[in-house]
């Protein structure tokens, strides 16, 4: 069981109802984008006014999500992930849906690691497994948080499809981590940070195989990017994959241990998290 913080305030039935009407509005949105109905737009811009505003967006939902769930007793955050759990199956079905209309191989298998990241999140918020959530706060905070941060979107400004997708689900994948280790409480030890080093290692195994035998290049694992980016500075392939995962890491290894120092201060009084 993971640690739980409790208080005596609650979230209020309006509360609830709010958050709930929020997410569903988010999910029409989505849902109803198409780009062949929307007026032309202009090109999305990072840091333009649209990405300021997802930015702005991020930094209070983040916030709210730790005071709720700080304020939640355990029969309220398992309503409240699994609405959360839900709007993420939702939106990435109409993403994936949107990318099988015109299906390509190197675009429309869902075999990115932020697309593991997103499933993963969605099951986290469900069943609040530490091993699920463990791995959603590796692999959402550093690296959905990036893609927020510096978006690659090559696509169309607000409202398009494209927009409303990619920030909706990178936003959704780090507020999941967030809630989940600053608000519900789960930490990651040592064993979480072992145990997310393997199944990143078995998903690049994997891609890496696919990519070879299709031509694709999924995790950019067989090839950097065409446009400039910071594998570059990383020497040629496969040097520039083995240095990624020594970054990786060792900045997941950082992540770790103010938590595994924090459970070993408390020891003698609370039990140490282990992986569920």
């Amino acid at each position: 069981m993971s640690e739980l913080n409790f208080s005596p305030i609650t979230m209020s039935q309006s509360g609830r109802r709010r958050v709930v009407a929020c997410l569903i509005a988010t999910l029409a949105i989505v849902a109803t984008a198409d780009l062949a109905t929307i007026p032309a737009t202009q090109q999305f811009c990072a840091y333009g006014p649209s990405h300021l505003a997802v930015l702005v967006v991020f930094a209070i939902g983040s916030a709210a999500l730790v005071w709720t769930g700080h304020r939640q007793t355990e029969p309220q955050a398992r309503h409240f992930g699994r609405v959360l759990g839900v709007a993420i199956m939702a939106i990435f079905g109409v993403a994936l849906a949107y990318k099988l209309v015109q299906p390509t191989i190197a675009q429309s298998v869902p075999l990115q690691l932020c697309d593991i990241a997103e499933l993963t999140a969605a099951y986290a918020l469900w069943s609040q497994h530490t091993w699920a959530a463990t791995l959603v706060y590796y692999w959402g905070l550093p690296l959905s948080s990036q893609a927020l941060i510096t978006p690659d979107l090559n696509a169309a400004d607000f409202p398009s499809h494209s927009f409303l997708t990619f920030f909706a689900l990178h936003l959704l994948v780090v507020w999941a981590a967030i809630y989940l280790t600053w608000g519900y409480g789960i930490r990651p030890g040592w064993r979480n940070y072992r145990f997310a080093i393997l199944t990143t290692l078995a998903w690049g195994a994997f891609t890496l195989v696919f990519n070879t035998i299709a031509g694709t290049d999924y995790g950019f694992l067989n090839r950097k990017p065409a446009n400039a980016s910071a594998l570059d500075f990383l020497g040629p392939w496969p040097f520039y994959v083995l240095a990624e995962v020594a970054i990786v890491g060792a900045i997941w290894a950082l992540m770790t241990w103010p938590w595994e120092r924090k459970a070993v201060d408390r020891a003698p009084q609370e039990p140490r998290n282990v992986l569920a």
